[in-house]
């Protein structure tokens, strides 16, 4: 099963434990397989770069090492048009298109909003772990 990961969900799961730790523990077990593109991989490093200063215990460099070398990485298409309220979010829709997954797991509103897209599944994680454990 392949699944894109909102940065929120990426990011939660390597600073926390809930559902999206379960998320990436299932991808670490190869229960599923990440979708990411090469923007998607920029925005996890920037944002990640950013809360390892809060919390400087956590290097997130081997964490993003291991997506960029796991993960399955596609060039995205371009959208004929904007689909989310904001245009960043549709950078997670294009990539889901490219990279045919099944579900995009978010928990912004934004994204949520435009499950069904393409016949693409955007859930929030525990909605995800509910519908494939």
């Amino acid at each position: 099963m392949r699944v894109v990961l909102d940065t929120n969900v990426f990011i939660a799961g390597i600073f926390y434990a809930g559902p999206p730790y379960q998320i990436l523990k299932a991808w670490q077990e190869q229960r599923l397989d990440i979708v990411v593109s090469p923007p998607i991989l920029e925005e996890y490093r920037r944002v990640g770069k950013r809360l390892s200063l809060q919390f400087p215990g956590v290097d997130l460099t081997p964490i993003l090492e291991l997506v960029a070398a796991r993960a399955v990485v596609v060039k995205t298409v371009e959208l004929s048009e904007p689909v989310c309220d904001d245009p960043d979010d549709d950078k997670f829709i294009a990539c889901a298109i490219s990279g045919q997954s099944q579900y995009i797991v978010s928990g912004d509103k934004h994204l949520l909003k435009q499950s069904g897209y393409k016949g693409l599944e955007i859930v929030t994680p525990r909605q995800f772990l509910d519908k494939c454990p």
